[in-house]
């Protein structure tokens, strides 16, 4: 029978490595060297005045601890076996790789982009220079766009088996254990390359392969069944099947499952700007400290939502990748938008406290874009981005204004220093927006100044634009056998297919495309 208890200890007890086994064992009146504490769960809880960690834990006799993890690195040679091809090397393209090499059967994967290490300078570039590679970007390249652009591990998901397989993984592969018990674990865009990198050697160790640099302009399509693909180079590839894992800007492939006449649909989306505060305000809030959170407390952050009314209607106006001790990084897929998004390192140790505030788009919002059928979200959400590059002078500076100057409606005369490297421009965000997402953001950021003290003030600064929160395309599968309801050999996979948000559950969604694949048209379970 497990020794399992809950304790409550203050922050300097519980992120205080060298004294956390004795604090647990005090808290417990048990006596040291009797007990290992292994933590199970850790949660801060700061409703009180007092900030404390929840924790649970669990007490093993000395000497019998097992390792954290069951988790190995001991894959089977697939080099000469079957092969399934998946397209995109983001969370889910690597996690069905892996999942595929388990079960016998050769992963060959496609990426536009680069290798994890190579992205470094076109990330470089985008910041530094303002120039924007189409292949090589904060979203497109091997990891995907979180590897660059954060790396939260949360997810709404609940299925906790699938979720604690993800995590041991990740863990096998370079993440640090407390991503397994924390309530919101991160392992930060400063750590995540490395890791990206020991996926890819699994994968090429076991005889897998990837195709850096290498597009897809076209699919081999016969009698209704997906047969392989076609690079940029002409080059023709077949295999088994295709499990399509592009992420959600990858517009190109939109465009071309519709040039095939292969089934796509609109899909709902969110679009807003990134609202960026001083680190310190939000901690003040949070934590309910006179300065600052001390030395043991992590950044702070929130989770904000209000219902707008827009033309009588109630739409969700929320926050969206909230990144305490965080950066807004230029997102844009291509020269002539602007996109932002939010990133933090690991140690979360910024001064600035960003967030995405975004607002709830229908199919009714972009009317005027229903010529391009199912890509007319899609086609809304690039004007938008044009727009933004317009208006911060075409290049990678981004449109802003100071927050309580917009909600006034207001021209703001100066910006604050920003965490935004390429820099900001002063414009009236209403010349970006929509009108009626301006509506919505105005009725948020005056609700969220009732719950958290500071918020809505001109010490904080709006940043445009937060447009690729998901994906305004879903590609449809069946929801038993995950295969595209049309096109046979097919496996619509993860966010750019309009399921599955966030690297935990894109990579859980990319394991199930693997395992469905490997059920149907190989016999293996």
């Amino acid at each position: 029978m497990k020794n399992i208890y809950e304790v409550d200890l203050l922050p300097e007890e519980a992120f205080e490595d060298a004294t956390f086994q004795q604090s647990v064992l005090n808290k417990l009146s048990l006596p040291a060297g009797d007990f290992f504490v292994r933590p199970l769960r850790r949660s801060i809880d700061a409703r009180g005045r007092r900030v404390i960690v929840k924790l649970q834990v669990e007490l093993i006799p000395r000497g019998l601890q097992t390792p954290l993890i069951e988790y190995k690195r001991d894959y089977l040679d697939v080099s000469k076996a079957s092969s399934v091809i998946i397209v995109g090397a983001g969370p889910a393209g690597m996690f069905a790789a892996i999942r595929l090499i388990e079960l016998g059967i050769k992963p060959l994967i496609f990426e536009r982009g680069k290798d994890v290490q190579s992205r470094r300078r076109d990330i470089a570039a985008i910041n530094k220079h303002q120039v924007v590679n189409p292949d090589s970007n904060y979203c497109f390249g091997e990891g995907g766009a979180g590897t660059y652009s954060d790396g939260k591990l949360y997810t709404r998901s609940k299925k906790r088996g699938d979720i604690k397989r993800i995590m041991e993984i990740l863990v096998a592969h370079g993440a640090k254990e407390e991503i397994l018990y924390d309530a919101h674990p991160h392992i930060g865009t400063n750590k995540l390359p490395l890791l990206v990198a020991e996926l890819r050697k699994s994968i090429l160790d076991a005889g897998g392969e990837i195709h850096f640099n290498t597009q897809v302009v076209d699919f081999l399509l016969r009698e209704g069944e997906m047969k392989g693909v076609v690079t940029q180079d002409g080059s023709q590839y077949e295999a088994g099947a295709v499990i399509l894992a592009t992420g959600h800007s990858a517009r190109d492939i939109f465009e071309l499952l519709s040039k095939k006449g292969i089934l796509i649909e609109a899909k709902p989306f969110a679009l807003g700007v990134r609202v960026e505060h001083i680190q310190n305000v939000i901690d003040r809030s949070q934590y309910h400290c006179a300065n600052d959170r001390g030395e043991y407390l992590p950044a702070s952050s929130y989770a904000l939502v209000h219902q707008a009314k827009i033309n009588g209607k109630e739409r969700g106006v929320f926050s969206f990748c909230m990144c305490p001790g965080g950066f807004i990084v230029p997102a844009a897929t291509n020269p002539g938008e602007v996109v932002t998004n939010g990133m933090s390192p690991s140690r979360r140790d910024s001064k600035y406290a960003n967030s995405g505030i975004v607002m709830s788009v229908e199919e009714n919002d972009y009317r005027a874009f229903a010529k391009h059928g199912p890509l007319a979200g899609m086609y809304f959400q690039a004007a938008i981005e044009q727009r933004a590059c317009e208006a911060g002078g075409k290049t990678q500076v981004a449109p802003a204004q100071l927050l309580a100057d917009f909600v006034s409606k207001k021209t703001s005369t100066n910006l604050l220093e920003t965490s935004y490297q390429p820099g900001l421009t002063s414009v009236m965000m209403d010349d970006v927006l929509p009108a009626f997402i301006a509506d919505g953001l105005r009725q948020g950021f005056k609700n969220f100044g009732t719950k958290i003290k500071g918020y809505l003030s001109n010490e904080a600064q709006i940043v445009g634009v937060e447009s690729r929160t998901s994906s305004p395309v879903r590609i449809p599968r069946d929801k038993e056998t995950l295969e595209h309801l049309q096109v046979k050999r097919l496996f619509p996979c993860a966010e750019g297919a309009g399921y599955a948000g966030g690297i935990v559950s894109a990579a859980m969604d990319g394991e199930r495309c693997a395992e469905a694949v490997a059920k149907m048209y190989f016999g293996k379970h």
